[in-house]
């Protein structure tokens, strides 16, 4: 998936249970979901991470991100709509995202700044029953801090893909982050992150804190 290539971003949040615990979040009766602009992509071949450093705490999330083909009908199984996954990165500025929250504003300067959505080295889609078999994380500066797998998702691909799907349309060149393990934190200057799928590494960006 080239970046010239992207449409829509849509990410889902609180979709595993000990995330939404561990920030005092409710877990959700359905998907909840919000996008980020395309202009947030950024891959991961081991250059700078440029972010925001002067907003408060830049927190990471390490996430299953999945690459749709075609266009999406009812009934349509997510086999034959995703082509491609990889691990990446969400994003957020936390102490932003805590203010709009209480204001019951949209998230989109804490989520949809520059670089908030990190790509690894895509992969060729195994099919929804082979997502449990390995577990992808996250290592900073070569220790673990995130190690998730798909069989804890409160909502699996295909009813994301479906709730999606039905409610906004999904179609070639669209991405969907599907949600973040617990063990979230803060990033500081010059981390090395490093993410991966079966402890095999998928991209790695350096973080740069900016002063503006």
């Amino acid at each position: 998936m080239e970046l010239s290539n992207l449409r829509n971003l849509y990410c889902v949040g609180r979709n595993y249970r000990l995330h939404a615990a561990e920030l005092g979040n409710e877990v959700p009766s359905s998907p909840m979901i919000f996008t980020k602009p395309t202009h947030a992509a950024i891959e991961m071949r081991g250059g700078s991470l440029e972010l925001p450093g002067t907003q408060g705490s830049v927190h990471y999330e390490a996430e299953l991100v999945f690459a749709v083909n075609r266009a999406y009908e009812p009934g349509i199984r997510c086999d034959d709509l995703v082509s491609a996954f990889t691990v990446g990165l969400d994003l957020t500025l936390r102490d932003v995202q805590d203010k709009l929250k209480a204001k019951g504003h949209p998230w989109l300067p804490a989520k949809g700044f520059r670089n908030s959505a990190t790509f690894g080295r895509w992969l060729p889609f195994p099919g929804i029953a082979s997502l449990s078999e390995y577990d992808f994380g996250l290592r900073i500066n070569g220790n673990e801090v995130q190690r998730g797998n798909a069989v804890d998702m409160v909502f699996d691909l295909q009813q994301i893909v479906d709730f999606v799907g039905q409610h906004y349309g999904l179609g070639a060149g669209d991405i969907l982050f599907t949600g973040t393990p617990e063990g979230v934190g803060s990033l500081n200057e010059g981390d090395q992150l490093d993410v991966w799928w079966n402890e095999i590494s998928l991209g790695i960006l350096t973080t740069r804190l900016s002063e503006v």
